[in-house]
């Protein structure tokens, strides 16, 4: 990778379209913008509307030209999840960047049942993905790009217990859910392999970077002095958003990507330009990822047929 990789380096997109979750903030709304200034029609798929319309508006600011939707998505229900894939109009989708995420909530369920973290940050976008697939397939060159985390490195799965019944602990439920997206990488691109498809599954992490994740839960739970130390580190020791989203927009547009790759910032993990970045070795295990598939077919209602 080129060490000074920068947006300025994504090349041209038009004619490509991309669909990106969570694209009302942070991470998500500088990667919808970047490819969007690269002439990609980008679809900004966000629970709130409102908060949706406002970063439509806001990338039509900044970007001459343009070409942006909003379309609402709710990962955290699975009947939203159909629905935004049913009424895509698109004939054929070259990027799903599986971006949006939820990060050490107080314990709760999604519409389904499922544990928030779990349910957002790894089936939603498993059944999106899944839904996706055929418009994928349709287009060209098709990619996936699902965003985890360095903190994965903090627990492997528990298939016994992926809902976290038994014992929730919010920050390990967090890197099991980040685990679980680098697991659904590693077995989607060995099943698209074996399948002789195109479409390339790759995963990134943008590091330390200053969002809102770090401040929701504490914010939820009123925990005031947690919610300051968290504002206090992404003032002092984040990285921008917009250096955060470089691993993403890398591993979604870089021609040289490979199947099953993990983008991260180049200076320990933490930030900085993007480079193939260090993952936990249970990332990487076959038996778990097909297991993790197997239970999220069956959680999610949605076979992939490949």
């Amino acid at each position: 990778m080129t060490q000074g990789w920068s947006a300025r380096d994504i090349p041209d997109q038009s004619g490509r379209t991309a669909v990106v979750t969570g694209a009302n903030s942070g991470i998500g709304l500088v990667t919808a913008r970047e490819l969007a200034r690269k002439g990609a029609h980008v679809v900004l798929a966000c629970r709130s509307e409102a908060r949706g319309k406002e970063a439509e508006a806001l990338i039509n600011r900044q970007v001459y030209g343009a070409s942006v939707e909003f379309a609402p998505l709710d990962l955290a229900d699975l009947s939203s999840v159909r629905a935004f894939a049913e009424s895509f109009p698109h004939a054929h989708l070259d990027l799903l960047i599986n971006n949006a995420g939820v990060m050490a909530l107080p314990y709760g369920k999604t519409a389904d049942g499922f544990e928030r973290q779990f349910g957002v940050n790894h089936l939603g976008h498993f059944a999106l993905t899944g839904l996706l697939l055929p418009r994928l397939r349709a287009a060209p060159a098709g990619r996936v790009v699902s965003v985890s985390s360095g903190l994965h490195a903090l627990s492997d799965l528990d298939l016994a217990d992926l809902n976290s019944e038994r014992r929730y602990r919010r920050w390990i439920a967090y890197a099991r859910s980040k685990t679980a997206n680098l697991l659904f990488v590693h077995e989607l691109a060995r099943q698209l392999r074996s399948a002789g498809s195109t479409v390339v599954a790759a995963a990134a992490h943008p590091g330390y970077a200053s969002t809102n994740l770090q401040t929701a839960g504490a914010r939820m739970e009123g925990r005031r002095a947690a919610e300051r130390l968290a504002e206090l580190g992404n003032r002092l020791l984040a990285q921008p958003a917009e250096t955060g989203a470089l691993p993403t927009l890398y591993a979604a547009t870089a021609p040289s990507v490979r199947p099953d790759s993990f983008t991260g910032p180049r200076l320990q993990g933490w930030r900085g330009a993007p480079t193939r970045s260090a993952r936990a070795k249970w990332t990487l295990n076959d038996a778990t990822g097909e297991r993790l598939w197997v239970a999220s077919e069956e959680l999610t209602g949605v076979r992939y047929g490949l």
